[in-house]
């Protein structure tokens, strides 16, 4: 062989090495995401830095439609064809398939940071483990088309009135202004536990375990089905949809076409990109009942799941995220209110909110002090998704009449007694 061949095929061979070295480098995760307004392009964004300061590594972000993550995503996880790592916000729920981050992040750095919201995503009490990134905190409660109640010249109920407060007032709005619907709230167990814990409801049994039917969730059941029936609820958020499907009324709201939402803190973003300056919009928080003036709190989290081929840039990834100006930057530019108790406790800029935003942001962190203990309970319980679901079908079945209040809540609970048999 020639020196020239020879060199040739020296260079071919430390090429092809070269080649197959970066070919092993190359790692590529999948990251699902749904978006109530720009959470998922403001990770883009981050991932993109991420990216740039970790050759070889790609992210994909797969915008995929909240019930995809509700109904879809836990097929694929139960079937091993997940993603590497996602947005959930069934956070006891999904528990079973998550990746612990903890061997490969600064654990102390995680604790001192994400706190309470930890314990949401462990698998109970002697868990340890880290295992999802509280990117929303979240907190459900109202907002008030403020313009209406003007021009209907009615009062804006005060912070310690009722759900029955409201449902007179909205009513005199609507009619004076011939609004199509007093008031809405998303068809959601979630949504309507808030409400329920106001009245009384307390969720579980002196042993812990969940019991979600008694004198004060049947309450205000029976309330809420009555406005469906009379006119004060919009009937068609929970009539117009199936089984435990996920529905909100935040278009009826942008539209003009509502005078009360029920819905959370995740909406800001939403509303002020789509209403502008058609109506001032405001945040009233939730009414009060017998047991307090509770929400919920809540919200998504980001999480890796155990099967995932590449646990060790999964981590990477999140605790990227994690960080405290990669955090602060994620939470002002999709106007949430931040779980990191470092971004909280230094105030956040809100990245392109109007004044009318940040005054919604504002008031929705200074709800968190009114949220029952039993809210919190409820929200970190690993079969809190069950109950929302069973919820949902049977308050939907007296709704529409195929159930009294009185057997709709009896079925519910021969509902839980299966459900909690299958989960244990």
């Amino acid at each position: 062989m020639s020196f020239t061949t020879k060199m040739l095929t020296t260079a071919m061979a430390s090429a092809g090495f070269s080649l197959f070295a970066v070919g092993v480098a190359a790692q590529e995760i999948t990251y699902m995401c749904s978006s109530d307004g720009t959470e998922c392009a403001t990770a883009r964004e981050i991932f993109d830095r991420f990216e740039a300061e970790n050759e070889g590594v790609t992210v994909v972000v797969d915008e995929v439609p909240y019930k995809a993550i509700l109904e879809s995503l836990p097929v694929q996880l139960a079937a091993g064809t997940g993603p590497d790592m996602a947005k959930v916000t069934d956070l006891g729920g999904l528990s079973e398939y998550y990746l612990d981050l903890s061997p490969y992040v600064d654990a102390s750095y995680w604790e001192d940071s994400f706190g309470g919201t930890l314990d949401w995503y462990r698998k109970g009490p002697d868990d340890n483990g880290i295992y999802g990134l509280h990117s929303q905190l979240t907190i459900t409660g109202a907002y008030i088309n403020k313009t209406l109640f003007d021009q209907a010249g009615v009062d804006v109920p005060g912070e310690d009135a009722t759900w029955d407060d409201w449902a007179e007032a909205t009513r005199a709005v609507a009619e004076a202004t011939g609004t199509d619907f007093p008031m809405a709230m998303d068809r959601s167990g979630h949504r309507i536990a808030g409400p329920a814990i106001s009245y009384g409801a307390m969720l579980f049994d002196e042993n812990g375990e969940g019991k979600l039917v008694d004198d004060g969730f049947t309450a205000y059941v029976q309330k809420f089905v009555d406005w469906h029936n009379d006119g004060t609820m919009a009937r068609d958020v929970w009539a117009g949809a199936g089984g435990s499907s996920y529905q909100d009324a935040a278009q009826e709201f942008i539209n003009g076409q509502l005078v009360y939402y029920y819905s959370g803190s995740w909406q800001v973003a939403k509303m002020d990109d789509n209403i502008g300056d058609a109506f001032d919009w405001v945040v009233v928080g939730s009414p009060c009942g017998t047991g307090g003036c509770s929400g919920m709190p809540g919200g998504a989290g980001i999480v890796g799941f155990s099967d995932t081929e590449h646990p060790e840039l999964v981590a990477k990834a999140i605790d990227y995220l994690a960080q405290e100006e990669n955090y602060a930057e994620m939470t002002a530019k999709t106007k949430n209110i931040p779980a990191h108790l470092g971004v909280a406790g230094a105030g956040v800029e809100y990245a392109g909110a109007s004044e009318g935003a940040a005054n919604a942001l504002n008031a929705w962190a200074g709800q968190v002090a009114k949220v029952s203990p039993v809210a919190f309970q409820y929200q970190g319980y690993k079969n809190n998704r069950a109950m929302f679901n069973i919820t949902v079908e049977r308050v939907t079945q007296a709704i529409v009449g195929e159930l009294s209040v009185e057997d709709a809540m009896a079925r519910a609970e021969e509902d839980l007694v299966t459900a909690l048999a299958e989960a244990n």
